[in-house]
């Protein structure tokens, strides 16, 4: 109890040397932030710690007031609030196995059954500094033991969820399986808003999911990608040709990505990929090839498709059967007849060009179908009469 009331004696004494070493700008927050402790207003001294945690100036001291500070009433506030300043605090710590330390002890504080959104939230940032420290398998256990509890929960708050999906993303990548990572890299994107990313972080971002994008071997429609707003932040810079390299695969346009292959030499492991991207390229016409067609003219003859995908007649069975067992399209192929028949194609998010092709093919099936109402009626006029 004595320790109890040295604590609560000395924050203020703590409060006025953290506002002394702090930039004076901040010193209203500190003030704030004594006279909302001293009134026991727990929530009102949550908000105004958020402040001075999201304030840049305020980085030298947010260890200091973290353990001098917080820790004396780190129960009376909300616990994920208590986990989100935990994380700030750590940054400030000297190398990563200092901060696995300090975020391991915040965790056994807030391991209770009324903070498990808490608790996961701060075993997936344990992760985080798993990763880096290159202890991926111990990494791997912890994130898949945090998706398990999140099943449990009714729902999530956004910055919990963004944080599994930004550490899953570190994994695959450092794992180099491009397709995981793609997919777990949009989940993030989803979950946060991008102007919380600095330019430089939306650039990294946008890279990494176009090199993923292009050489995932489960990815081939690129249109979610395509219409996410981090991709401006490659416009204007060295690394637009892959954004240009992305719109001709996602259109299938064999000629634009030939024409864009010289650019591949500027990242190593793309070029090493050329064969891969250049089947790509091939399956990504076939599709486009189909999709352009109204489902009732879906048989495309060998030469069609050769000439679609720029391959030989000889080529076309093997990339047929590659689109199949990819789950890219279903039908069947009539040897005999040199045809492919396609009975289903993949789904897909459309560019804007892809959404007017559609919107013209309706017009087109709705002028159809006037026509065909029209001979009906003309047709059966004497039916109707004698009626």
């Amino acid at each position: 109890m004595s320790n109890a009331m040295d604590i609560d004696h000395d924050v203020p004494t703590i409060l006025s040397s953290l506002r002394m070493e702090s930039d004076q700008e901040l010193a209203p927050l500190f003030y704030t932030m004594e006279d909302l402790w001293e009134r026991k207003l727990w929530h009102q001294l949550t908000d105004t710690l958020k402040e001075l945690y999201s304030d840049e100036r305020s980085k030298p001291v947010r260890l200091r007031v973290f353990t001098q500070f917080i820790g004396s009433f780190e129960s009376k506030i909300n616990q994920l609030s208590l986990v989100s300043f935990g994380l700030a605090a750590s940054q400030q710590c000297g190398n990563y196995t200092e901060a696995l330390e300090f975020l391991t002890g915040i965790a056994n504080k807030v391991n209770t059954d009324e903070a498990q959104d808490a608790y996961v939230y701060s075993q997936i940032e344990i992760a985080r500094v798993k990763l880096q420290l290159n202890e991926l398998q111990d990494a791997r256990e912890l994130l898949d033991k945090s998706s398990k509890i999140l099943d449990q929960f009714d729902s999530i708050d956004p910055i919990i969820n963004a944080a599994f999906y930004g550490v899953n993303s570190e994994y695959y990548k450092s794992k180099a399986d491009f397709s995981t990572y793609y997919r777990n890299a949009l989940l993030y994107l989803a979950c946060i808003n991008l102007e919380d990313l600095s330019l430089l972080q939306q650039q990294q971002r946008a890279y990494d999911l176009a090199v993923a994008a292009l050489l995932g071997d489960k990815i081939y429609n690129f249109g979610e990608l395509l219409l996410h707003p981090i991709l401006d932040s490659l416009k204007d810079t060295e690394y637009k040709w892959l954004c240009d390299i992305l719109f001709a695969l996602n259109s299938g346009d064999v000629n634009a990505f030939e024409g864009l292959c010289g650019n591949l030499a500027k990242q190593p492991l793309l070029q090493n990929s050329l064969p891969f991207l250049r089947q790509k390229i091939c399956l990504t016409a076939l599709i486009e090839a189909v999709f352009q067609r109204p489902t009732s003219s879906r048989t495309l003859t060998f030469d069609t498709i050769a000439k679609e995908t720029q391959l030989t007649e000889d080529e076309v069975e093997h990339l047929v059967m590659k689109a199949l067992s990819l789950g890219l399209l279903q039908g069947h192929i009539d040897q005999v007849a040199q045809t492919v028949t396609v009975t289903w194609l993949q789904p897909r998010v459309m560019n804007k060009a892809q959404i007017e092709s559609m919107r013209q093919r309706l017009i087109q099936w709705d002028d159809e179908v006037k026509q065909l109402g029209e001979w009906m009626q003309d047709a059966g006029k004497e039916v109707w009469t004698s009626a």
